[in-house]
């Protein structure tokens, strides 16, 4: 068996690619999407006639719902290829409007429903700021199921399961970065591997948070830089896993065992933790990688944002 095949024994395996061509070779369950991911795939020849088609349909609706159009027939191609979900981003400007994110969610929901594809199919990707969080709950309320996206910190976690959102992606490669470049010379790739690594600590400490206090919130480690990342989140309740990391996983027979296990986390000794904005936007203000992190993640996904509408013009 090779790696990739038991990683599916024991964590539920999604594709996190624009590319849904290359999406059934892997068979995953679900598939994550975001604004540089559809980037790069509008700028092949073989997805170029989505965008074209977006314009030329809806182009004098305006360039955000032409945007809304296109990242819905990407998703509608992607769910050809997949048995579950599709996760969608609401544009990352409107990141600190909780009202302008709930519409933009029900508007992107209304045209998978136009397209014949059942509400439960489709995640709403937000950044957890704390105006996404509250969109969120307000979407998870009547029935808008959300990924909430850009997550670097315990605090965002714990926002995010008192919201009652249906899924978290902490970014375990961005984490890493982050330390890796503050160390500089003094980083120590072999002493923060594996389960040591700074991404997969979070992650952890996340997923052991929410078994023990039974927090329904999924969690979904993202982000990944390499397949150690991966193997060292085995158990966890997804990993979103780009093509390039998903090959390497098929091509290997090492063996595997299962790193996270819910069980277990009931018996640790976690305190519960609760917060009310003032405290979740001080708690993040003190992590001062998350807070770099958010902000530049915001950043990246807003300047793609606008590549595409450039093409789109």
């Amino acid at each position: 068996m090779n790696q990739l095949d038991a990683l599916k024994q024991m964590t539920t395996v999604v594709a996190d690619t624009g590319d849904f061509r290359q999406i059934a070779t892997f068979s995953p369950r679900d598939a994550t999407t975001n604004p540089s991911l559809i980037l790069k795939a509008v700028q092949k020849p073989e997805y170029a006639h989505l965008l074209h088609e977006a314009v030329a349909k809806y182009g004098d609706q305006g360039l955000d719902e032409a945007m809304n159009r296109l990242l819905v027939s990407f998703g509608c191609e992607i769910l050809k290829q997949i048995p579950g979900r599709v996760s969608t981003e609401v544009d990352a400007r409107l990141s600190f409007d909780t009202e302008a994110t709930v519409t933009r969610a029900r508007r992107i929901i209304d045209l998978y429903q136009g397209e014949g594809i059942h509400i439960d199919r489709v995640l709403i990707k937000i950044a957890s700021t704390w105006e996404g969080i509250q969109a969120a709950s307000r979407l998870e309320r009547d029935g808008i199921h959300t990924n909430l996206t850009l997550l670097f910190s315990f605090a965002q976690a714990v926002a995010c399961g008192q919201a009652k959102v249906q899924l978290i992606s902490p970014f375990v490669g961005r984490i890493y970065d982050w330390y890796k470049k503050s160390a500089g010379a003094a980083w120590d790739e072999t002493a923060m591997a594996g389960a040591k690594d700074p991404g997969v600590r979070s992650v952890r400490a996340i997923y052991h948070f929410y078994k023990k206090h039974g927090i329904a919130t999924e969690v979904m480690g993202a982000s990944f830089r390499n397949v150690g990342q991966i193997t060292a989140l085995a158990g966890c309740d997804l990993l979103t896993i780009s093509p390039e990391l998903l090959a390497q996983l098929a091509a290997s027979e090492a063996p595997l065992s299962k790193a996270l296990d819910a069980d277990a986390a009931k018996g640790m000794d976690i305190p519960f933790v609760h917060y009310d904005e003032a405290g979740f936007r001080f708690a993040l203000n003190e992590d001062a990688m998350a807070t770099e992190k958010l902000a530049e993640g915001i950043r990246a996904f807003v300047a793609d944002t606008i590549k595409l509408e450039a093409l789109m013009r």
